[in-house]
Formats: structure tokens, C-alpha cells, sequence
């Protein structure tokens, strides 16, 4: 079976998300149709929704904020987070913690 809601482009890991701003506190919820469902603390102006999610997914799989870039829904709640390649990077844990959030 695919999994729809993160998928490999050539040696990245793409990531589709819906993020729901202004939450009591940051934390994953699950599915949400064919995206991971993030609700983040910060509140969606001047970018810090998107800053938080990008320190939140960095922290969350232990890898550099310079490995993640925001491909497309800056200002969406539907986001597409792709996961640069790196030597240091155990691609098998991430995809690890993505399984358990199903």
C-alpha cells in the first residue's frame, strides 16, 4: 500500500501536512485525509506558524533546520515539507516515527 501523506522523490522525503495554527500546545493528531495532521502553538502571522513547524519537525526527527525546506503552503494550512538527503540522517527512523503517527 502507498502511503499518501509522505513520499520519496528521488533521495528526499516528502511530507504532506495539514497544520492547524493557534493550538493550545503543539502536538501531532494523526490522519487527516491524505495528510499527517500537526496542530502548532504559534499563531499564523508573520511566518511564525511556519517557523515553529520547521523547528518542531527538526527537533521531532533530530535532524538540522537547513535539511527541511517548505515546498509549497507558506501561507495554507495544507503544507509540503520535503526532508533534504544527509550522511547523518537515518532515513529508515524517520520513516519510523511517520508509521506510528498513522
Amino acid at each position: 500500500m502507498i502511503n499518501e501523506a509522505w513520499y520519496w522523490q528521488d533521495e528526499a522525503l516528502l511530507i504532506r501536512l495539514h497544520v492547524q495554527p493557534n493550538a493550545k500546545k503543539t502536538e501531532w493528531i494523526g490522519l487527516h485525509g491524505d495528510r499527517l495532521k500537526l496542530k502548532l502553538h504559534a499563531p499564523a502571522v508573520d511566518g511564525k506558524a511556519n517557523q515553529a513547524l520547521i523547528k518542531f519537525m527538526a527537533e521531532y526527527f533530530a535532524i538540522k533546520k537547513s535539511q527541511l525546506c517548505l515546498v509549497s503552503g507558506e501561507l495554507s494550512r495544507d503544507k509540503l515539507l520535503k526532508i533534504e538527503p544527509s550522511l547523518t540522517v537515518d532515513n529508515l527512523a524517520i520513516v519510523a516515527k511517520l508509521s506510528l503517527l498513522n
